[in-house]
């Protein structure tokens, strides 16, 4: 039995699916299984898994299409190993990541379910290291730092599979921002890890589904709800939710979905600077959030270029 599964899902990405397989392959542990859960595609993605040749490999196959949260899901049931890695059809892992992750796992407190790395977030050449300068705790119990915002990508992060029996799958009827959700429900009851140092590189792209802005401003209202009575009481928190959600639908080309937002944001705390501020600039409309954003951009990552 392997220990640790990695679930890949894909459509119709046969090129660049064979790369992430690779790149999982290549990694410096080999005690793993690659679980490739092939979301419906058209093109040669069946062929291309097979050409790769390795016993390691299990192939399945959705008769329709259900998305990558869906097909995630999949895998995680699939999964033998008592870890699970994902990874995602365009991205790259560098090859010491798992074992890096497995390290901490064996000198980590066993109410530790997940190990998370940095990672290189690459847009049109620009990258960003994230874990982003804001977050202020990264280890241990981190479910308020993560209502302030994810910092977490799903390709990051090594999980015992527990936490899924315990805190739940993929909420499949999010069209976005499934991860951090995720994240939120399994920090409840688990601590996490962080492996500092960008073991991952993630390319953006704008037809990806993370460039959806309709699904976003979805994904946005859902978590919102759900997670609304556990904050209320925090106005403090409740503000900092607000505002990264807020933030988040400005930056996504949806200032006036985001505004409402922020107006909560102030609502709950009136001395949030941030919150008072972004609501100020949204006023003026798209193209000056816009111009603001990416000055306050180079200004804070000016080193990460």
């Amino acid at each position: 039995m392997p220990k640790v599964s990695v679930i890949i899902p894909t459509y119709n990405r046969a090129v660049q699916a064979a790369k992430a397989i690779r790149s999982v392959l290549d990694q410096t542990y080999r005690d793993l299984e690659v679980i490739v859960v092939d979301d419906c595609s058209s093109d040669d993605t069946e062929e291309a898994v097979k050409r790769l040749n390795d016993n390691r490999i299990v192939y399945i196959r959705h008769d329709i299409n259900k998305g990558g949260a869906a097909a995630r899901n999949t895998g995680i049931r699939l999964a033998k190993g008592e870890f699970i890695a994902f990874q995602d059809s365009d991205d790259e892992w560098m090859p010491e990541k798992l074992e890096k992750q497995m390290q901490v796992f064996e000198n980590s407190p066993p109410d530790t379910g997940v190990v998370y790395t940095g990672f290189w977030r690459v847009e049109n050449s620009k990258r960003t290291y994230i874990p982003y300068p804001w977050v202020t705790r990264k280890e241990g119990a981190i479910h308020e730092e993560l209502l302030k915002g994810n910092f977490i990508t799903t390709q990051a992060a090594l999980v015992k599979k527990e936490c899924f029996d315990k805190a739940g799958m993929f909420d499949d009827s999010l069209p976005r921002l499934q991860d951090w959700e995720l994240w939120l429900r399994i920090s409840k009851y688990y601590g996490f890890k962080c492996v500092d140092e960008p073991l991952l590189v993630v390319y953006y792209s704008g037809g990806s589904i993370t460039s959806d802005k309709q699904a976003l401003i979805k994904a946005a209202g859902i978590i919102s709800a759900k997670v609304y009575n556990d904050i209320k009481e925090d106005k403090k928190l409740l503000s900092r939710f607000y505002s990264y959600i807020g933030i988040t639908l400005c930056s996504n080309n949806a200032v006036k979905n985001g505004r409402p937002y922020l107006l909560k944001a102030v609502k709950a705390d009136p001395f949030n600077a941030m919150a008072l501020f972004v609501t100020f600039v949204s006023l003026f409309g798209q193209s000056a959030y816009d111009i603001t954003a990416n000055a306050y951009k180079k200004m804070r990552f000016s080193g990460q270029q």
